[in-house]
């Protein structure tokens, strides 16, 4: 099989690369590889079963045509300083420029014209004393919410568009290697229900996501392919009634906060949150059961949830960060049996395990019924903890009763971005013909910026005609 441009992944950075090269006119043509589903073919069982079920050989809220974006809450994040490192690589300028063009994108397919966290500026002056006297940073970050299920009707549009204009979308394929002749990428091997078979293309995109870093990773040590060990983040899903988060959802709908407790100095940040959401599960490979967060527009929970990320950045010699986060995960799997932790607040400053039966009486109700009441500190890094403890306690400084006693954490959460492909500003890569972009490039974190940086290949990939 050939084919002149290949996307390994169809998740925003694979599906915008397309959605650009057909807006700019090429004639080229274009074959995207998933391994998951069409998007109208992902469904997740947990819907009807209430529990997850590990489903086989991958999960359908991250695998599938627009990747985990599709169950995700949905938000677009519309400032430079949200998202990644890719303004490192392109300039801020440029990449605000390329934010506001990729979101007219998202708007043609159907995006919500409203705009959250604009306005209210007496009210974000407010919040934003707050944080500076807790010595917090507020970044402030317009929010185009999609919401969940109106993400997944979005990119049902644009996967009928690219088929319809010619894109080729091979579902069930998955990529297990890269072809190299010489430095140069000439396609991958593939495999379909275990027959193996090879796709030659003049330049292949890898854009596998979040869950592919694991896989991209190890095919940087295998072909050399130039890479530095980045950033892993390990933290918890923290949850609490929507009464505690009122005025910050109203007024901003996601707090971006940022702060370096001590003593350890580390950077930690909020990710997002969820007004009115539900904490969700994700299964990964190795049966890897980490924690997330959906919201939807119109189905709501009593609820507020959002991430507390710790970012570890490691020297030599170590440098496997990824694997170092996935051991956090399985232990805390293991403590689990195999499903994610919750605690509450107060008991982990008392040293104490929490109890499901403490969890049934509480205000605050958990909208993961799954998840199974015990003692995240079991497995947590101490290092780690003790920046989400001292971070949460000058949370509450900004936003009164977030660090309360019935307030849950969820364990675990990671996010698996750390191994950075070293590229030029056009996304070339010390390999003839293969670029690496999105989440599993290290460059991006989540929906927008991983969707820019398609955007920029295919304006790139455009210009060859």
């Amino acid at each position: 099989m050939t084919t002149d441009i290949l996307i390994v992944g169809a998740g925003p950075a694979g599906i915008f690369t397309a959605l650009e090269m057909l807006r700019k006119g090429s004639k080229k043509k274009i074959t995207i590889i998933e391994k998951g589903a069409a998007i109208e073919n992902r469904h997740c069982p947990k819907v009807k079963t209430g529990a997850c079920m590990n489903c086989q050989p991958y999960c359908h809220i991250t695998t599938g045509f627009s990747g985990a974006g599709a169950f995700s809450d949905g938000k677009l994040s519309l400032s430079y300083e949200v998202g990644g490192q890719l303004p490192e690589l392109i300039g801020e300028s440029y990449a605000q420029e390329m934010i506001n063009y990729t979101d007219q994108i998202y708007l043609s397919f159907g995006a919500d014209s409203h705009v959250e966290g604009i306005g209210q500026t007496e009210e974000i002056k407010q919040i934003r004393l707050r944080a500076i006297r807790a010595g917090l940073k507020l970044v402030d970050c317009p929010i185009r919410h999609l919401g969940t299920e109106k993400a997944q009707i979005l990119y049902g549009e644009i996967e009928k568009y690219l088929m319809a204009q010619g894109v080729e979308i091979l579902f069930g394929y998955n990529c297990v290697n890269l072809l190299l002749d010489g430095k140069k990428c000439v396609g991958v091997a593939v495999e379909k229900k275990g027959v193996q078979e090879e796709i030659r293309a003049q330049r292949t995109v890898v854009a596998t996501g979040r869950r592919g870093a694991d896989w991209l990773e190890k095919l940087c040590q295998e072909h050399g392919i130039a890479h530095q060990p980045g950033t892993v983040d390990i933290g918890v899903r923290v949850e609490v009634r929507n009464e505690v988060m009122e005025t910050v959802n109203r007024v901003l709908y996601e707090s971006k906060l940022v702060g370096y407790p001590k003593p350890f100095k580390d950077k930690v940040r909020t990710f997002c949150q969820n007004p009115g959401g539900f904490v969700s599960q994700e299964n990964y490979d190795n049966n890897l059961a980490v924690v997330n967060g959906h919201s939807y527009k119109e189905l709501k929970t009593e609820n507020t949830n959002l991430a507390i990320l710790c970012s570890h950045n490691f020297t030599e010699p170590f440098n496997q960060p990824i694997a170092y986060a996935q051991k956090v995960g399985e232990l805390t799997n293991m403590l689990g049996s195999g499903r994610i932790l919750v605690q509450r607040f107060g008991d982990i400053l008392d040293g104490k395990r929490t109890w499901q039966k403490e969890l049934a009486r509480s205000n605050v109700r958990y909208t993961l019924p799954d998840a199974v009441a015990g003692d995240i500190t079991a497995a947590m890094p101490y290092r780690a903890m003790t920046n989400i403890i001292h971070f949460m306690q000058a949370m509450d400084q900004v936003v009164p009763g977030f660090a309360g006693e019935e307030t849950l954490l969820y364990s675990p959460e990671l996010k698996f971005y750390s191994n950075r492909i070293k590229m030029d500003k056009t996304l070339h890569t010390n390999i003839q013909g293969l670029h690496c972009l999105g989440d599993s490039s290290g460059w991006t974190r989540g929906l927008m910026m991983a969707s820019v940086m398609g955007v920029i290949m295919g304006q790139e990939l455009a210009k060859e005609g």
